[in-house]
């Protein structure tokens, strides 16, 4: 959720001249006519006063803050350590205390003197893989015993020419084998990867003084926190289409990974999600329109890839993407269609079904109240429609019939919902407390808002449970963290994402500033910053939260807690939780999706920890051929289980593969689904609270 404050006059005006750059100067190179010009000096400036002024911590700009800038900067351009030489950084290391200083008089020499040798390195490289590849594919040897590191964020910094071509030249080896084994042919591979490396020399050529601008102070901006970014005049146009939902795309948040672009959340019933085909942490290697060919985008920015993916509403997109479940060596993609629209508010509505599970040797019901995001129509709000539709009201309605039901207990499912309106998230909550506070805004004054129920009385008094997972958050975290807080429901699940900043857009003289100026906190005092919502009884997490997640992106403000909003009352749920643990455990053990869930987590955990690669074709192939034939085996024990038939090897998804629709699958089918509902009758029984009826 991005919740915008209302613009103040916060935007500076500095009346100055260029000022002049550093003296420290290099060797003439073909970038030496990228130079910042008189806008960007002044915008930087408006910056570093703003971020002073405005930002929710108003950590000091001073040598420690410059080590992180300059840290942040070489892993900005470098990550994998494979383009910069140790003399590269021993010369830029003079530097290391005095970014503060350079930012604080509009000095940008140091942030361009670094991109421009950082483009240098790349160029070199790329000439050197194209030379390797021009020997020819065909002529590459597969059987000598070498490896590649492919885990080089704490690498040393190579010091030759020698070492970088010898490392390039793995790493050539290893995309041509990764090819190979995915079942391209030698032409194939040679087209591809020409057609790769060509295209991002020629990309170089086109790098702009804004481009380099962008990268440098958005490096700033975000040492700050990973939601304070600088956007550029073009990012901020970009910026402004996605908040207005003028232009269609396909509901899906993207971020840059290396050289690759990764799927961060998908917007639930959004294009993306409803193909059943794309998941978070899945990587993206190629873009095309319709029935036209596929652009490889491996090193493209992350602007570029989304104006590919970005179009007219109704036009058909299809990505090549390598799924976040395949082995971490595995490149074996596939091709998905989607056609591209506007999330519509109806397919975001709030769905009921009813699970009927039998336990104990009795028969319970158990209302299921699915809610993909915090939707409210404020168009129709605004102009007094008494049928606007929103997510309470929804609810609401839902809640109603359930009870006419008799339903024994609701569920409410969380999972996948990244959030919406604020508004929502307070009005939800007051459906099932008596009334009191829902959630505390702490602003960087250290002014505390309290956003309150103010209608005495609950609507649903019944016996709850969430449902959520990594991928709940903002509003989601809001009002489980209040469902939690007031004892009202049981949380099952994951830990859910940790997102609880509030960013507001700044307009400069040249681009926007977004920047985090307050902090949500939950009514027992609890930031959802950082650490998220943790679950009452935990479940194993599909998604890898190392990898999504607040607390998976670099400087993320801290969880902390302040005065607490409500006196803390006797949490009913307490005394039965270890007994709920026990219970959950013992039964998930025989639950043949938690297995194989479980050992599925368990062998992507035992590969991630590989920090190196066999070049040996028979090496990788036996390795490929392994983690095929335990995959094999987890599957078929889960469809045995199931009575379903044994698969004899693993089918691969193509384009005609589409998922069985969410809304076939009953609710009873869900793993989850069904597990947290029993969750909430093994309390039901054990606290004696069973509705007679």
């Amino acid at each position: 959720m991005k919740q915008l404050f209302p613009s103040t006059a916060l935007a500076l005006f500095i009346g100055i001249g260029l000022l002049p750059m550093s003296s420290n100067s290099f060797a003439a190179n073909s970038w030496d006519n990228l130079q910042p010009d008189r806008d960007e000096v002044i915008a930087s400036l408006n910056v570093v006063e703003l971020l002073k002024r405005h930002h929710y911590s108003k950590p000091p700009l001073d040598d420690a803050r410059s080590v992180i800038i300059y840290d942040s900067y070489l892993k900005l351009l470098d990550p994998s350590r494979s383009y910069f030489m140790a003399s590269d950084i021993a010369e830029f290391d003079k530097w290391k205390t005095q970014f503060d200083d350079f930012l604080k008089s509009g000095d940008l020499n140091a942030g361009f003197t670094i991109y421009k040798r950082y483009l240098d390195r790349v160029k070199a490289r790329l000439d050197f893989a194209l030379a390797e590849l021009n020997k020819g594919v065909d002529k590459i040897d597969f059987t000598t015993k070498e490896t590649l590191l492919i885990d080089r964020k704490d690498a040393p910094w190579l010091k030759s020419t020698a070492e970088l071509d010898d490392l390039w030249r793995k790493r050539v080896k290893d995309e041509v084998l990764r090819m190979k084994i995915a079942g391209k042919d030698s032409k194939q591979i040679q087209e591809t990867l020409t057609k790769r490396y060509k295209n991002q020399l020629s990309r170089l050529d086109q790098t702009r003084p804004e481009d380099i601008f962008q990268a440098y102070i958005n490096t700033f901006a975000m040492s700050y926190d990973p939601h304070t970014n600088y956007l550029s005049p073009d990012n901020a146009e970009n910026f402004d289409i996605n908040m207005s939902l003028s232009l269609e795309g396909i509901g899906a948040v993207l971020q840059s990974d290396n050289d690759q672009v990764k799927v961060v959340r998908l917007v639930p019933a959004g294009p993306a999600d409803k193909t059943k085909m794309v998941a978070p942490a899945d990587k993206i290697i190629g873009v095309a329109q319709a029935n036209k060919e596929m652009v490889d985008v491996v090193g493209w920015r992350l602007d570029e890839v989304v104006k590919l993916i970005r179009g007219p509403k109704g036009t058909v997109v299809r990505l090549e993407v390598i799924p976040a479940s395949n082995a971490p060596n595995d490149q074996t993609s596939k091709i998905v269609p989607i056609t591209r629209e506007a999330v519509k508010l109806e397919d975001q509505a709030v769905k009921k079904s009813v699970l009927n599970l039998k336990q104990d040797g009795k028969d319970y019901k158990l209302g299921v109240i699915e809610i993909p995001a915090f939707y409210l129509d404020f168009k129709a709000f605004r102009a007094g429609d008494p049928d606007y539709k929103s997510t309470t009201r929804d609810v609401k309605k839902l809640l109603t019939e359930l009870q006419k039901d008799k339903v024994d207990g609701v569920v409410i499912d969380l999972r996948n919902n990244g959030g919406g309106s604020l508004q929502e998230a307070t009005e939800l909550t007051s459906l099932f407390i008596d009334k009191g506070p829902t959630v505390l805004v702490r602003n960087a004054d250290g002014r505390v808002d309290v956003l309150e129920d103010e209608n005495p009385g609950a609507f649903y008094k019944g016996p709850m449970a969430l449902l959520v997972n990594r991928l709940s958050a903002s509003a989601s975290e809001i009002f489980a963290g209040a469902m939690q807080d007031y004892h009202r429901a049981l949380i099952i699940g994951g830990q859910t994402f940790g997102k609880g900043t509030v960013q507001t857009i700044q307009p400069l003289n040249h681009g926007e500033l977004k920047l985090t100026l307050a902090k949500f906190y939950r009514v027992s005092g609890q930031s959802t910053q950082h650490q998220g919502v943790l679950p009452d009884v935990d479940f194993p997490s599909i998604i890898d939260t190392k990898e999504i997640g607040e607390s998976a992106l670099p400087e993320a403000m801290p969880w902390d807690t302040i005065k607490a909003s409500i006196k803390p009352a006797t949490d009913p749920f307490k005394p039965y939780i270890a007994e709920l643990k026990s219970e959950h455990d013992v039964r998930s053990a025989k639950d043949a999706e938690f297995v194989f869930i479980r050992d599925k987590l368990a062998l992507a955990q035992k590969l991630m920890e590989e920090k190196t690669v066999s070049l040996n074709e028979a090496d990788r192939r036996k390795q490929h051929a392994d983690i095929e034939a335990k995959q094999l085996v987890m599957e078929n024990i889960r469809r045995k289980a199931k009575g379903e038939e044994p698969l004899k090897e693993l089918k691969k998804e193509d384009e005609d593969a589409i998922a069985a629709e969410p809304d076939k699958i009953k609710p009873e089918d869900d793993a989850y689904l069904s597990e947290t509902g029993r969750v909430l009758l093994d309390y039901l029984k054990l606290s004696n609270q069973v509705a007679k009826h």
